[in-house]
């Protein structure tokens, strides 16, 4: 098959936006296309001013025999603050408040479109960091932690509370909440984590960082270490936060119950 320049453009596009963070060698794309290694360069060159231009990620070269193009998601913080303005007017509406001052947030988690652009943002952020795996607790986290994970090209690793016979022997630790300082157990399947993983902590809800510290330790029975924490909306009211490095989408300063009123703007994501 012939390649015409269009068509090898959108078809490189494709396979470079599918495959994150792997090394492309450009015998390969050469090979796909019957086209020349230096016709491949110039390609990516028209691709990679592309990329840039629309925040779409970015393009590194990497020179010698062994060596190719990589491709990196990286939003441009102009782009995305808008929807990050949305997502707080969205999270403002007062019709999210539960009794007891609880939040709704499964509508927000479930929605593939919002879950998609906050992996992006998120992969966008760690994307040059050695990362092994994405791990997130059981339930609400999953769908971010799988969207960050895609953008990473990474598996994901998922805490749980309760054993599942399906995933053989675990290793459980007890940890304190860090909101009601009551002792709670999670564990994770012995298989599912490497020995010295880099992992990457996402999660879409932190008050006092209890969960996220609890994960932290359970880490440690893996001697593995984290590489980032991520979540989507942080408590502002929080005395004594257990964890202090980490980023935020979302920050929720004020609650109020009875005037059925929430308070949100920006978190740390734009000034870290």
């Amino acid at each position: 098959m012939s390649w015409k320049r269009s068509e090898r453009l959108i078809d490189m596009t494709n396979y470079l936006l599918n495959h994150p963070r792997d090394l492309i060698s450009l015998t390969f794309f050469s090979e796909r296309y019957q086209a020349a290694k230096s016709s491949i360069s110039e390609d990516l060159t028209i691709l990679k001013e592309i990329f840039d231009l629309q925040g779409i990620g970015k393009l590194v070269t990497i020179p010698g025999a062994s060596g190719g193009v990589k491709y990196y998601v990286k939003v441009k913080q102009d782009l995305v603050k808008p929807f990050v303005a949305d997502l707080c007017q969205l999270i403002a509406e007062p019709d999210r408040l539960l009794p007891g001052g609880y939040l709704y947030l499964a509508d927000i988690v479930g929605n593939p479109m919002i879950m998609d652009q906050v992996g992006r943002m998120f992969a966008s952020k760690f994307c040059d960091e050695p990362i092994d795996a994405v791990m997130t607790v059981a339930t609400k986290g999953i769908p971010l932690a799988y969207a960050t994970a895609r953008f990473l090209n990474v598996p994901v690793v998922i805490v749980r509370k309760d054993a599942k016979i399906t995933e053989g022997s675990t290793v459980s630790i007890n940890y304190v909440t860090g909101s009601s300082k009551r002792i709670q157990t999670m564990l994770l399947a012995k298989k599912s984590l490497k020995e010295g993983s880099r992992v990457l902590i996402v999660d879409d809800f932190m008050k006092a960082g209890g969960t996220i510290r609890g994960m932290i330790s359970l880490l440690d029975e893996f001697q593995a270490s984290y590489a980032g924490i991520a979540v989507l909306v942080e408590s502002e009211e929080v005395e004594d936060r257990l964890v202090d490095q980490y980023i935020s989408i979302v920050k929720l300063s004020n609650v109020d119950v009875q005037e059925k009123r929430i308070s949100v703007h920006e978190g740390n994501y734009f000034t870290k």
